[in-house]
């Protein structure tokens, strides 16, 4: 039997309310005793640390969770969600951090999966056509409905998710996390694309850690911490600072460091670094750079203009259609001589043994094996190196117990190291694999979006782990999405625009709208590299 919800203040109704919500899992209370009133029409924020269960909670609202107790209301009626099916048909719809998108379908296949319009028991893939490009052009998503998934860059992959919300007709969208790999002007664009959206009358759910957009977008802001609500927030008259304390009890951190650790020694050089697709086009396009000793050098892009690509080249991920790596593993590696050496050939392994470190854009895809325990996580990558290896086999007893080391040094909150990955957040997830490979002490550490999806406590954590290895005399290569990290932590800043070096800016004096500005071609690339 439906029961009727309250209204929400200024007698608006309420989309979404939850009572008393509780979750439990295998040594883990996710939620507990949950209260969340959502009122129709508005960005409704969600904060809180990692591991706060924000997301259990919307997993729970979408279907995916049963919840142990508590009640879900939607438009005032009482529904028992049993799947996500039962979610979207009530109108809801999520955006997951991580996308479940299949990468060997188009596009328009993904979106319409599960969804199909048919025509005479076939796919109408010219209804499905129109459907997609009149959303996408309706909010401003640029979505191709022919191109493959694995194509496209991690910000397309997320535009094509919200289409695939938008196509299912939800009033109630979840966003978790959906700026995080935007620059500000996609930012911007979202901001406007969810203001189309709330002004006809659909409500968002907006799960973030960036505590000044959240301020920017939301009409009101729900706090968690440790698995309960502990405050709800107007945006209007509530500074970062003040939520910062409500989140974590510590004021908001600053990536900014202008001591110089720089070095003379190279620790690694990339020259005419050329790669291709299999038809000839450039998706790097000669591309030189250095790394020093103590140096971080951070590579500013628009998604999708060739910084995974040179990640992937570096690492040997990728074939080279021309050009060289040179680097100082000091003394380890193929050869074991000490000094520069030509890794071009190498493989991943090699080059992994020779001291480079690597935390991948996307931790799910590159990172981790996410129905493995957390020790098997551990030594992935790094499986034949102390404390994995003895002799030929796993010392398993030393993988765990070196696990156990970084769950408490790197704050990784899950109950052991037979905890399987699945189960964790996404910022416990990333502080993870940062321990792992600030474990191995690597010569270079490539670091893509190494504070993706964290929050503002392990932001800071990260932040500083970063600098201490610089002034220790490790070269970093920090590939990002968020343009006060790059500003503040680079020594040495460049800007990719369609596969090429275009600018080289000073850290010290670039604003982050100036460097957007490069970014997107919009200003005079002077200075080019």
């Amino acid at each position: 039997m439906a029961t009727t919800g309250d209204t929400g203040t200024d007698a608006v109704p309420l989309a979404v309310e939850l009572r008393g919500i509780t979750k439990r899992f295998p040594g883990v209370v996710a939620n507990r005793d949950i209260e969340l009133k959502v009122r129709r029409g508005e960005v409704h924020a969600i904060v809180g640390e990692n591991g706060a269960g924000k997301s259990t909670l919307m997993k729970t609202l979408y279907g995916e969770h049963r919840p142990d107790e508590g009640t879900i209301l939607i438009d005032g009626r009482e529904l028992t969600l049993r799947s996500p099916s039962d979610a979207i048909g009530a109108g809801i719809g999520m955006v997951h951090q991580h996308f479940m998108l299949a990468d060997n379908f188009t596009v328009l296949e993904n979106i319409v999966l599960g969804s199909e319009p048919t025509r005479g028991g076939r796919l109408d893939r010219a209804e499905a056509r129109r459907r997609i490009l009149e959303l996408s052009d309706r909010y401003a998503l640029g979505l191709d409905p022919d191109v493959l998934v694995e194509d496209l860059g991690v910000g397309a992959r997320q535009r094509v998710e919200i289409a695939k919300v938008l196509y299912r007709d939800a009033r109630i969208l979840i966003l978790d996390e959906p700026t995080a790999v935007l620059v500000p002007h996609e930012v911007d664009e979202l901001f406007g694309n969810l203001a189309e959206l709330t002004r006809e009358g659909l409500t968002v759910l907006f799960i973030s850690h960036k505590l000044d957009e959240v301020r920017r977008v939301a009409n009101s802001i729900t706090v968690i911490r440790r698995g309960t609500t502990v405050g709800t927030a107007d945006p209007k008259t509530t500074t970062v600072r003040q939520l910062a304390e409500l989140m974590v009890g510590a004021e908001l951190p600053s990536p900014e460091t202008r001591t110089s650790t720089v070095r003379e020694k190279p620790v690694i050089s990339v020259e005419h670094l050329t790669v291709v697709t299999p038809e000839g086009r450039p998706l790097i396009d000669d591309v030189g750079l250095t790394v020093r000793e103590g140096e971080v050098v951070g590579i500013a892009g628009v998604e999708g203009n060739g910084q995974a690509e040179l990640v992937d080249a570096i690492m040997g991920l990728r074939p080279l259609a021309a050009g060289t790596v040179v680097f100082d593993g000091g003394g380890t590696g193929d050869g074991g001589s000490v000094g520069l050496e030509d890794i071009t050939h190498w493989s991943t392994r090699a080059r992994r043994e020779a001291g480079l470190g690597f935390i991948p854009e996307d931790r799910h895809r590159q990172g981790m094996l996410l129905e493995a325990p957390l020790w098997e996580n551990r030594i992935l990558g790094h499986q034949t190196l102390p404390p994995a290896a003895k002799g030929m086999f796993i010392d398993r007893k030393s993988a765990r117990a070196d696990t156990e080391r970084i769950m408490q040094q790197y704050d990784v909150r899950a109950p052991s190291p037979d905890t399987l990955a699945v189960a964790l957040s996404g910022g416990n997830q990333q502080k993870l694999i940062v321990g792992r490979e600030m474990s191995s002490d690597p010569r270079l550490l490539i670091a893509a979006h190494p504070t993706r999806g964290v929050d503002i406590g392990a932001q800071a954590a990260i932040w500083e782990l970063l600098k201490d290895a610089r002034a220790e005399g490790m070269g970093i290569l920090l590939i990002s999405a968020d343009l006060d990290e790059l500003i503040g932590l680079s020594d040495t800043l460049h800007v990719m625009l369609r596969g090429r070096l275009v600018a080289t800016l000073d850290p010290a004096r670039v604003t982050p709208e100036e460097l957007g500005g490069h970014m997107t071609g919009a200003h005079h690339t002077a200075g080019a590299a």
